[in-house]
């Protein structure tokens, strides 16, 4: 069985590097546009090379047809009667130019030639002077073209004939087209190198500058060959503002929400590890040393397994919570009116425990938020005011508009508390994952209450301000600014203002 060699397979001009291929295509344009415009004007230059002979050999037979009809011989004063004498008198006047030439034959035999100075010469080329016999006899005068090994020719033959003459002369006017075309071949020689040469500048010129064009792809790929799954930081360097400048910058917002999602889904993981190890090794713990044949033991190891179990559930919503938190769609926000919103959230809160509930203010005004997520932002804060506050004190809510420097408006949402308040040290710490003020009950909450609300809020573009004095109380401001609309909000408060000395200084809206 005979045995055949795999021909190797072409890689496909898609597989190509997209440098080569986009450099390839530019060098075969240019390629074909140099080829199609030097060739349509050498073969336009050509055409009126050869229109140029013929009008000067049409004009040199006009001249020689003319002398022959209206001149008379110099020599007798008399008509011409010989050939011989018309054709030397008309060879006399005759100015040829570089690459023309003139013969007479008569019976095969040259009879006259131009000077020696003519460098085209007609009577050493016997191919030419046999086709010139064979032409004979000579019915109309045309130009005609004449190959032979020495050159191409360009000719026109005129028969002379007198009653004195024995034979027909024959008068031939012919221009070496072969020599004509030397000039314009060496011209059109010359751009096709300079044409060449041209393409090869173009074509390095093209390379660094496609490949200065494709470095954001490049850097794209370097990039995302960078990236692991430990380190997802790498950017691309935006260079400039075209199609490729917003492919980098798109790119790099795609990979800051790769990033998010992947430190989001850390957080949550870690924060899973971290905080419910501790209830799940304190329900193992009691457990295991629970006497079975103890009731009471038995139940009170039972009512701390649901606690705990509780806890953990509220810790896993919470999470779950701030994971979606720090996602891109996790708010909706919609035109809400702000002061059906804080009457809303005003009966809610008053459920959350046995204090003086008061509405400071109501904002009339609609603005887009995503009313959900603000009331459960809201609520959190009033639920940590219950928390932090004796029973039967005050805590005031309230909602407001102000301006801001730059034109626009601003939404503040507030509760205020008369409790513990919150030490300096603790007021940006609050907003930490699983973070606690120092007067925080540590069996109570999840410590993730504060760190939703501030997503909420950072997810309205705004921020969060708190004003506490420790032993006084504390407030905390949702500030979400937004752009006024055709309505012109105002903010009437629903009761006389009201403040207790010992309430914290915090700036009121």
């Amino acid at each position: 069985m005979a045995s055949t060699t795999p021909r190797p397979r072409r890689r496909p001009l898609s597989n190509l590097p997209v440098r080569t291929r986009v450099l390839t295509s530019m060098v075969l344009v240019s390629l074909l546009v140099l080829v199609l415009a030097g060739g349509a004007a050498y073969l336009l230059q050509r055409i009126d090379t050869h229109r140029s002979i013929d009008d000067s050999l049409e004009r040199s037979a006009v001249e020689f047809i003319r002398i022959a009809e209206t001149s008379t011989d110099p020599q007798t004063g008399e008509s011409w009667r010989s050939a011989d004498r018309l054709i030397y008198s008309a060879m006399m006047q005759t100015m040829l130019a570089e690459n023309e030439s003139m013969v007479a034959l008569r019976e095969g035999e040259v009879t006259w030639t131009p000077n020696e100075r003519q460098p085209v010469r007609l009577d050493e080329d016997p191919e030419f002077l046999q086709w010139v016999q064979d032409q004979a006899p000579i019915t109309e005068r045309s130009i005609r073209t004449v190959q032979t090994e020495e050159s191409s020719y360009r000719a026109v033959i005129l028969p002379v004939l007198f009653p004195e003459d024995r034979a027909e002369t024959l008068f031939v006017l012919a221009a070496d087209t072969d020599a004509e075309m030397v000039t314009l071949n060496r011209t059109f020689a010359t751009y096709s190198g300079v044409g060449v040469g041209a393409l090869a500048v173009a074509a390095l010129l093209g390379w660094l500058t496609v490949g200065r064009m494709l470095y954001p792809v490049r850097r794209l790929r370097e990039t995302a060959q960078s990236i692991t799954e430990t380190d997802i930081s790498g950017r691309i360097e935006v260079t400039s503002h075209d199609d490729l400048g917003e492919l980098t910058v798109t790119v790099n917002a795609m990979l800051d929400r790769l990033e998010s999602a992947v430190v989001s889904q850390r957080r949550l993981l870690d924060d899973v590890g971290h905080e419910l190890r501790t209830p799940l090794t304190i329900v193992r713990g009691h457990l295991e040393l629970v006497d079975p044949e103890d009731r009471d033991d038995v139940l009170a190891v039972r009512e701390l397994s649901l606690d705990e179990l509780d806890r953990m559930g509220r810790l896993v919503e919470d999470m779950l919570t701030l994971a979606k938190s720090e996602q891109r769609d996790f708010l909706s926000p919609a035109p809400t009116d702000v002061a059906a919103l804080t009457r809303q959230v005003a009966e809610h809160a008053a459920q959350l425990g046995n204090r003086q509930w008061r509405t400071e203010s109501a904002a009339e005004a609609t603005v887009p938020l995503d009313a959900q997520r603000i009331t459960q932002a809201w609520l959190q804060l009033a639920h940590n005011a219950v928390r932090f506050s004796q029973e039967g004190s005050e805590i005031a809510l309230g909602s407001a508009i102000n301006r801001r420097p730059d034109g626009g408006s601003r939404l503040d949402l507030w509760v205020q508390d008369a409790g513990a308040g919150i030490a300096e040290a603790d007021r940006e710490r609050i907003f930490e994952r699983f973070a606690r003020g120092a007067e925080a009950p540590r069996a109570e909450g999840s410590g993730l209450g504060l760190t939703i609300v501030a997503n909420i809020v950072a997810g309205h573009g705004g921020e969060i301000r708190v004003d506490s004095v420790p032993g006084a109380g504390s407030r905390f401001t949702m500030q979400i600014p937004y752009r006024v609309g055709s309505r012109e909000p105002t903010s009437q408060p629903t009761h006389p203002p009201s403040r207790d000395p010992s309430a914290p200084s915090a700036e009121r809206p």
